[in-house]
């Protein structure tokens, strides 16, 4: 591998997927509640679109899930006894505590951590600050094994800077990567924008109907930290009607590569700006902007919720040109297909379709974006993580016979008190670990 290259870290689905309702503001995840899951189904369709995007020539990774349920975190609120016991005991008293901390969450990567890459940090390293999520507590519980995972994955000091968490406040609300763009060639410096939903010290600037997740004050401060140069960093404010529209995060209204923003006219409060913003700022880079902006009267804005046409991932080909990926819920809608087909035939910059059936990861509101964490990388530092959690054919062979082995093809949410399942996620985990030697990163496996 030459050059930088922008490698794609799929989160894989947990063995506890199941829909519970959890994420108010999430439309499909609320839409979906109580409906029978199957995790098995659920981790095979997010491989497989990893082995066809590894198959078409991108650099694709993996991330393992989190250890559900987390009974440390119902310790620490109180419960005592075996795990079995407070397993019973939470069902039977609260079962939405169960469910929350039962959840598969942690698969929607795009929410684990804002990355910045090397050549855009004064220090010459990438750098990697963990999500809080605090404006979800079935999300809020996955920072400190998150932190664990890529600390794992990108272990070589040299290289990579790890951060903690921002404080665990609404100030400071943070999402991460959903919420986070970096335009500009992967070989140099580039332009980071990040989108807030609202200030923390004067909410009456965000939506009225949902809650908005990211906090100007919050992508202040990963800014800073990633000693990022201010001259190529935006701040944008996410349009609070759309955030009431259903679209949570910046990643269900807009996503870019490289030079491309592929945006609805209704993604942020001041398009208009944002446009002469990244055009003005990568000119002085010597790289030309390409704003793809898609109209209202083609693209409702409850259709792109409903289709997640622009939760897709944007990937660079060597030829120069982008291929889009979608969920199968786009050609589904005779209108969102036809708009994103003739943008596919103009050949400007997107000229490949890609659709994969993701209906488990979508049923709870999490498209392709979703599912992936961009990480930019150049050729030393691909080299310098840790290589097992690459995506080759003998992994994909090994990582199916493992969901075969350890996962359940129907899950509901009583199921979730079953003993049987957390044995069943802990055995899985523990040979997970050893099969992407990432050490112990597990709560259950330092007890």
């Amino acid at each position: 591998m030459p050059h930088s290259v922008e490698l794609n870290l799929d989160g894989l689905v947990g063995a506890t997927h199941h829909y519970a309702g959890l994420s108010f503001g999430n439309e499909a995840s609320t839409r979906h509640n109580q409906q029978v899951a199957n995790p098995r189904l659920a981790a095979r369709q997010g491989l497989e679109k990893m082995k066809t995007l590894a198959d078409a020539g991108f650099a694709q990774g993996i991330l393992p899930p989190q250890e559900r349920p987390h009974i440390g975190y119902l310790r620490q609120l109180g419960f005592s006894g075996t795990d079995a016991q407070i397993l019973s005991q939470v069902a039977t008293r609260y079962p939405q505590l169960l469910s929350a901390v039962s959840s598969a969450s942690a698969m929607w990567v795009a929410n684990a951590a804002t990355v910045s890459p090397s050549a855009d940090s004064a220090d010459g390293k990438v750098h990697f600050t963990p999500a809080n999520l605090h404006n979800k507590f079935h999300r809020a519980i996955e920072a400190d094994t998150t932190s664990a995972i890529l600390r794992a994955v990108f272990h070589d000091k040299r290289y990579f800077q790890h951060h903690a968490m921002l404080p665990q406040s609404a100030l400071f609300g943070d999402e991460g990567a959903a919420n986070h763009n970096r335009l500009g060639d992967y070989q140099g410096p580039g332009v980071q924008m990040f989108v807030y939903g609202t200030r923390g010290f004067d909410t009456a600037t965000g939506p009225v109907r949902y809650p908005a997740r990211q906090t100007l004050e919050a992508s202040e401060a990963v800014a800073r930290l990633h000693q990022l140069e201010p001259a190529r960093c935006l701040l944008v404010q996410q349009h609070p009607q759309v955030i009431d529209q259903g679209v949570f995060h910046n990643d269900v209204i807009a996503v870019s590569n490289e030079r491309v923003l592929f945006y609805h006219q209704r993604a942020f409060v001041d398009n208009q700006a944002v446009r002469d913003d990244l055009q003005r700022s990568l000119a002085q880079l010597g790289q030309e902007f390409m704003p793809i902006e898609v109209p209202e009267r083609r693209v409702s804005v409850a259709d792109a919720v409903g289709t997640y046409l622009f939760n897709s991932q944007l990937l660079s080909r060597r030829d120069g040109k982008m291929t889009i990926v979608v969920p199968q819920e786009v050609p589904e809608h005779p209108a969102v297909w036809e708009y994103l087909r003739e943008l596919v035939a103009e050949g400007r910059a997107i000229d490949d379709i890609k659709v994969f059936d993701l209906r488990e990861s979508m049923r709870n509101g999490g498209g392709p974006a979703c599912l992936r964490l961009r990480v930019i990388l150049s050729a030393q530092e691909y080299q310098h993580m840790n290589q097992c959690c690459l995506l080759t054919d003998d992994r994909v062979v090994q990582l199916n016979r493992w969901i075969d082995r350890h996962y359940r093809d129907r899950l509901c949410q009583a199921d979730l008190a079953d003993p049987m399942l957390l044995n069943e996620v802990r055995t899985g985990l523990d040979e997970l670990t050893q099969l992407l030697a990432l050490g112990s990163i597990y709560p259950f496996q330092h007890q």
